[in-house]
């Protein structure tokens, strides 16, 4: 399932629905009989009985469908309950290109996000605090239910689902203040969508496609069986210290090619158009305004 949270266009109502298998409408979960008011509640609350009658709905048949092009998408979760845990060099290449070795233990840090970014959003890139603004495309995992100390054969069982996630950067305030919390931190930089696909679609194990454009151009393109440290792993490892709860997300890492990387640098520039693509998870588009 593709789960996914807007606002009509028409009169500005935000809601939650589950996208149609063709992904040109959406239907709202409430007018479906279920009482969740919040992507957080669904992820929450939801029984594998609802699951299964979301499952089988019959879209034709269905009442309060809106087309894909009459909605604006917002961020899957608006606004999480606890800042995002991120993944550090978590490719080898992408160490390589600013010159590292890939880390022998998994790299954590935290990305606030009080108000995340969705889905076609324009990025507000805060150029005039730093004109260094990056890119990095990651897959994202959202938990859904509580996990502590979990083993790595068990985290399957704790995952709600997936998104594709930008974890815009602005580099000069990473550098100058030594470690990665301000520069990853300024409002909007979370960016996630275009929506969250249900685990039943990515079994594990599974490898999938990653890639980034900016304009048009091709600057990131891996593949998540290249990770350093995999998802089993790291879930369980932070679980052992942190229990996770539902709602909670975690931004895998990127691959190599992000603006930084090249020489000259390609940083993001006003207008610019950034695609983040995840293979069988969607496209999620921004503009940096």
């Amino acid at each position: 399932m593709r789960l996914v949270t807007a606002r009509l266009k028409k009169d500005k109502k935000e809601i939650i629905g589950i996208v149609n298998p063709e992904r040109t409408h959406m239907a709202e979960i409430k007018a479906l009989g279920f009482n969740f008011n919040s992507m957080l509640e669904l992820i929450e609350q939801i029984t594998p009985e609802d699951f299964e009658k979301l499952e089988q709905i019959d879209f034709g048949a269905t009442k309060n469908l809106f087309s894909l092009e009459d909605i604006e998408f917002l961020s899957p979760i608006p606004k999480p309950k606890h800042d995002i845990i991120c993944l550090g060099v978590n490719y080898a290449a992408h160490a390589a290109e600013f010159g590292r070795e890939a880390p022998q233990v998994p790299v954590y840090f935290g990305k606030r996000a009080t108000e995340t970014t969705g889905h076609l959003g324009v990025l507000d890139g805060h150029l005039d605090v730093d004109e260094f603004l990056d890119y990095e495309v990651e897959l994202a995992v959202i938990i859904g239910k509580k996990a502590k100390k979990i083993k790595p054969e068990e985290v399957e069982d704790y995952i709600f689902g997936y998104s594709v996630f930008n974890d815009f950067t602005s580099r000069t305030l990473q550098k100058g203040h030594m470690q990665w919390f301000l520069g990853k931190s300024t409002d909007g930089f979370a960016a996630m969508g275009p929506w969250i696909v249900t685990k039943d679609e990515l079994k594990m194990p599974f490898t999938v496609d990653l890639e980034c454009r900016v304009n048009g151009e091709v600057r990131q393109q891996s593949n998540t069986d290249l990770m350093v440290h995999g998802i089993n792993k790291v879930i369980s490892q932070m679980s052992q210290n942190i229990a996770l709860y539902p709602g909670d997300i975690i931004a895998t890492g990127t691959p190599s090619g992000v603006g930084m990387g090249f020489d000259p640098p390609k940083m993001l520039k006003k207008g610019d158009v950034v695609e983040c693509e995840v293979e069988g998870l969607g496209i999620l588009k921004n503009t940096i305004g």
